[in-house]
């Protein structure tokens, strides 16, 4: 597994913001922001972000931030590659993918918001895993 959330395209950066989370989050999460502090996504509705690891700090992308203290996350745009966590399920690649309540992605159910696509090789992964990603177009949505 990676040990970065951010994977590409390598010649350019992600731009961040950063804030304090509402409560202890992994990075790969989704959350949001009300412009004081990051709190869990609980679906893909509205502008997301998603939580990276500190790594100027050298935390790792499976150490929690604790509540309250200030966390990195990517602003998102189409195209660019992550490391994400996953709702339990069995993806393939190319799967259209959604926010759940606990800020990880599931797939897409009919008429729900597609954050992003699935981009490992197939897995069967238990709630938590993270794999690989790639940030879908804004406004998209999963067909009827």
């Amino acid at each position: 597994m990676s040990n970065v959330i951010y994977r590409g395209p390598v010649e350019r950066e992600p731009e961040t913001i950063n804030l304090p989370v509402a409560g202890a989050y992994l990075p790969g999460i989704f959350v949001t922001s009300d412009g004081a502090e990051l709190t869990q996504a609980a679906d893909g509705e509205g502008r997301v972000f998603l939580l990276s690891n500190r790594r100027f700090y050298e935390q790792g992308p499976d150490t929690a931030y604790p509540a309250g203290d200030t966390a990195v996350a990517y602003r998102l745009e189409p195209e660019q590659e992550y490391t994400a966590r996953f709702a339990a399920g069995t993806y393939a690649k190319g799967d259209e993918l959604t926010v759940d309540a606990n800020g990880r992605l599931v797939a897409a159910g009919v008429d729900a918001v597609v954050v992003a696509y699935y981009d490992g090789e197939g897995a069967t992964l238990t709630a938590g895993d993270r794999d690989d990603i790639v940030i879908a177009p804004r406004n998209r949505t999963a067909p009827a």
